[in-house]
């Protein structure tokens, strides 16, 4: 991993994962993007965490692709020579789509610049917390583009295809509350992080297994016929009763004393 741009803290169950490349607004160039598709594989890989928040570290989240790195379709972005066998084609896709694919709950706190890379990065996560004056673009259209880092698995989940259109055919800015009203983030804050790191603190005392399974349920079942998805319900909820850590926090409901959880093996994204 690459301190220099991005750092990874475990404390009580919670990764916090930050983008620190703060002098430029953490916009992504190419150590950035390695470093998060590094950040994503080593919390995916270390036992015991239940969940992560994703933030920027100085005025913004992320700005977007830093265009003075010189990147072309060599790099990756629609080059031939970057595809990759598997689930996701492309290198570049993995620094978003990489935190949909994590077995826990992901929450982005965003504040500053939220915008084309950035944006569809916070979009990979479960949940998003934003300052109300957070500015966010799908802004890949200014420069002759298309989002092509993962979008169309994340952004018309959350708003109508229309929406999704119009926000990448004009490129425009829109605030935290404006997304909070699209549907684009979850809730609005002063104090985006503190209120991740809390909501994250709140799901890492609930069973991992419970939460994972119920991550697991909705992004498999979203989209499916109803037939898959009330099967994988009935299939999770099977192997989830009388399990040891439904057990625990049937024990712990009662006794109201704090549940004693076993996490599982570390995954690998």
């Amino acid at each position: 991993m690459d301190p220099e741009r991005v750092r990874v803290e475990i404390d009580a169950h919670v990764a916090t994962v930050t983008l620190v490349r703060p002098e430029k607004h953490n916009a992504l160039d190419r150590r950035m993007f390695d470093a998060i598709v590094q950040a994503a594989v080593h919390v995916a890989a270390h036992p015991g965490v239940r969940a992560v928040v994703l933030h920027g570290e100085g005025r913004s989240f992320c700005s977007g692709l830093d265009v003075t790195s010189g990147f072309s379709s060599e790099d990756g972005v629609g080059g031939a020579d970057a595809i990759l066998l598997g689930e996701v084609p492309n290198p570049f896709q993995r620094v978003a789509y990489d935190w949909v694919r994590l077995p826990m709950p992901v929450i982005a706190a965003l504040h500053g610049n939220c915008l084309g890379g950035g944006l569809q990065i916070a979009l990979g996560a479960d949940i998003r917390i934003a300052t109300p004056d957070a500015r966010l673009s799908v802004m890949e259209v200014k420069w002759g583009l298309i989002p092509d880092m993962s979008i169309t698995q994340t952004l018309p989940r959350l708003v109508g295809i229309d929406v999704a259109k119009e926000l990448t055919f004009t490129g425009r800015v829109f605030s935290g509350e404006e997304a909070l009203r699209m549907g684009v983030v979850t809730r609005v804050s002063e104090e985006p992080l503190s209120a991740a790191l809390e909501l994250a603190k709140e799901i890492a005392n609930r069973s991992p297994d419970a939460v994972r399974g119920a991550k697991r349920l909705f992004d498999q079942s979203w989209n499916a016929p109803a037939d898959v998805g009330l099967r994988l319900e009935a299939e999770t909820q099977r192997k989830l009763i009388g399990s040891p850590n439904q057990i625990a926090a049937v024990t712990a409901g009662l006794t109201k004393q704090a549940p004693a959880f076993v996490d599982p093996e570390p995954d690998q994204v």
